[in-house]
This record gives C-alpha cells, structure tokens and sequence, in this order.
C-alpha cells in the first residue's frame, strides 16, 4: 500500500493535521496496543511516547499536536502515530469481506501506534494473563522506580539499565512471575543476542522465532511485539476472541483481502467481536 501525506500545518506553536477520517483518540489510545495515555476530556488525550511528553487533541478531521514543531513532527510523531499509511486505502481492501467490512466501518478510528521496538516487547511481556488497569500500573512503577525523569513523566527504563538488575529487584513493579521474563529480556537486548534487523524486516517465522528467544515469549506476545514495536503489520496476534472470530468467521484463518493487512485487520476485528459479545 503506498504511503501518503496528510496536510500539515503549524499554528500557535501546535502542529495541526488535516483531513486524517481513520483515527479516533480513545479507539487507538486505549485499545490495548500502549499503556501510557490517558483521557484528559473527550477530545484530548496526553501520555509519555518515545520518551517523550506528547499532548494530543482532535476536533472532526483536524489532529492536533500540542507544543510540537513541524520538525519534531516530522522526526518522530509522523511514523509514531502512522500518519504515512492510507488506512482510507486498506479499509477499501478489507471491505472486500463482509465481516470485515463491518469490523472496520465501526471502529475505522483506530491506527496502529509505531512504538519503541524495546518498550513494546517489555510491555507486552507484562500483557500476559493480565489486564489493562493492571497493566498500565506495572508499567507506571516500572517507569517511576527505574526511568528517568523527563518533563511531564518518566522516560521507559532502557533494556541495558534493566539489565543489570535481577527479578528480585523488581518486586516494587508487582509484576510477579513476569520479572524473570523482563529481565531476561533486558539481557539479551543488551548483549544484541536478538538481530532487529532480522525482526524489522525479514521473514515473518523467522522474526518471531527470534523474539521467541526470550524467556516466556510465546506467539502472542512476539506477534504483538512485532506488530506495535517494529511495524510489522502482517502480524497477527492472537488472543481467545481473535481465535474465536477467525473460526466463526473465516473459518480458521484470515480471507485473502487480509493478509497483508492482518495486525490492521486484527485491531478491527478484536474491538468488533468484544462489542458484539457485551
């Protein structure tokens, strides 16, 4: 799918971004995908991102970035927020399948969120048979007890501080059984024992076999970190309600339309088949 550029302008010191229909702040901000956002009204949210304080308003097609020059913008919160990627262009795809079409018509709101390759594995180490309140507490404390300070927040604590640390250490996180796993991950990270180049770009098994390296790092987690953490969109991470949508719906596995699209596709479905079930 080729990229796109959304029209862009700087005014009162904010970045604003015009013409973006696919992206609501509450469907991409608190979906499951980041843990470090939060409501501040209906038409604002803020949060840390790529260690960093980012203020972010919407009013009908306009997107606003509070604070944020053009420069910024164009380094770091265009790829964050995947402000490149026709999603108006995918949904047409996708619509193809009649489920589909109705998944991504209800929740076309929601992008997939670039985030740091290192904070989306941790994050999603800490996902596991967990919640999202739960979630965002752990990642709050670990951020607090070992991140630096940085305006509006904590940065994330980089895997090479992390690393020299042991799960005993990260008793005030209350993440239980998941410590070992961070700290395992923390290492290998640190030592460059997983090849990102290969994880970024190569082939998909082979990408997640390399995540899968880390101990307690299953399909879930390492689709998960493929997909949020090194913008693999063909991922396709599978909890219960997509393992259930894919047999009810499609009969095991993603239609055709999908497949390049599938960690998209996933985000649509799972908000779907969630709503469907209340």
């Amino acid at each position: 799918m080729n990229t796109y550029s959304p029209k862009v302008e700087y005014t009162d010191k904010n970045t604003v971004i015009l013409g973006v229909n696919e992206f609501e702040l509450c469907d991409t901000l608190d979906c499951g995908q980041a843990f470090r956002f939060s409501e501040i009204n209906e038409n604002t949210w803020h949060g840390i991102a790529l260690d960093t304080y980012i203020k972010i308003g919407k009013e009908n097609d306009k997107i606003i970035l509070y604070n944020v020059s053009l420069e910024e913008y164009e380094a770091k919160w265009k790829h964050y927020f995947d402000f490149e990627r026709d999603y108006g262009a995918i949904i047409d795809k996708l619509s193809e399948n009649k489920v589909l079409k109705e998944a991504s018509k209800k929740y076309k709101g929601i992008r997939i969120l670039n985030q740091d390759p290192w904070e989306a594995i941790c994050s999603f180490i800490i996902s596991q048979n967990n919640n999202i309140p739960r979630i965002k507490g752990i990642i709050e404390r670990l951020c607090e007890n070992f991140g630096e300070k940085i305006n509006g927040g904590y940065s994330f604590p980089t895997a090479n501080d992390l690393a020299k640390l042991t799960p005993e250490d990260l008793a005030p996180m209350r993440a239980g059984f998941r410590a070992r796993y961070i700290i395992d991950a923390a290492k290998k990270v640190s030592k460059n024992e997983l090849d990102f180049d290969l994880i970024r770009s190569g082939d998909i098994d082979l990408a997640r076999a390399e995540l899968m390296k880390i101990v307690g790092v299953g399909t879930k987690v390492a689709d998960c970190a493929l997909l949020f953490g090194f913008s693999r969109i063909e991922a396709l991470p599978k909890d219960v309600w997509i393992k259930r949508a894919l047999v009810e719906y499609f009969g095991g596995e993603l239609p055709e339309c999908a497949k390049d699209y599938a960690g998209i596709a996933q985000q649509y479905l799972f908000s779907y088949i969630r709503d469907l079930s209340k």
